[in-house]
C-alpha cells in the first residue's frame, strides 16, 4: 500500500534591479525555479515616473524580496554608485514594504558583451538575480 502526503512549498517571487539614473533593469524569478528572466527596462525620466513604473510592476508581480545589484570598485571599494544603489534600495522598502537584498555585481557585466546602440539593463538584472539564486541554494 503506497501512501503520498502532500508537501505544500511556497514560491516567492523575486523581482530584482539593475539601478542606473537613466535605466533601471528589471528581472523576475522565483524561488521553485532559481531562474531569472529578463523582464523590462524602466526608461522615465523622473524619480516619481520610476517609483510609479515599479509600484505596477511590484502590484502586478506581488514579489516578496527585491534584488538589487550593488556596484563595487574591483577591489571592493564603494563608490558614488554604490550609495545610490543602497538608497534606491531603502526606497524600495520604505514604498513597498519589500524585503531587500543587496547582490555584488562587480562581475555581472562581464558576463555580457554591450552591443552599440542596444541595451541589457534588464539582461543584467537577470543575471544578478541568477546570482542571488545560485548563492542561496542550499545543495
Amino acid at each position: 500500500m503506497w501512501v503520498f502526503s502532500a508537501v505544500s512549498v511556497a514560491a516567492s517571487t523575486i523581482l530584482a534591479f539593475d539601478f542606473g539614473l537613466k535605466r533601471i533593469g528589471v528581472a523576475v524569478g522565483n524561488t521553485i525555479l532559481k531562474q531569472a528572466q529578463p523582464l523590462t527596462i524602466i526608461t522615465a525620466a523622473t524619480n516619481d515616473d520610476k517609483f510609479s513604473a515599479i509600484a505596477l510592476l511590484v502590484s502586478e508581480w506581488k514579489p516578496d524580496i527585491a534584488v538589487i545589484g550593488l556596484p563595487l570598485h574591483p577591489d571592493g571599494a564603494e563608490h558614488e554608485m554604490t550609495q545610490r544603489c543602497r538608497r534606491f534600495a531603502n526606497q524600495l522598502h520604505g514604498r513597498f514594504g519589500l524585503a531587500t537584498v543587496l547582490v555584488d555585481e562587480r562581475y555581472s557585466s562581464a558576463v555580457l558583451k554591450q552591443e552599440r546602440g542596444k541595451t541589457i539593463d534588464d539582461e543584467a538584472a537577470a543575471i544578478i538575480l541568477q546570482q542571488y539564486f545560485d548563492d542561496h541554494d542550499p545543495t
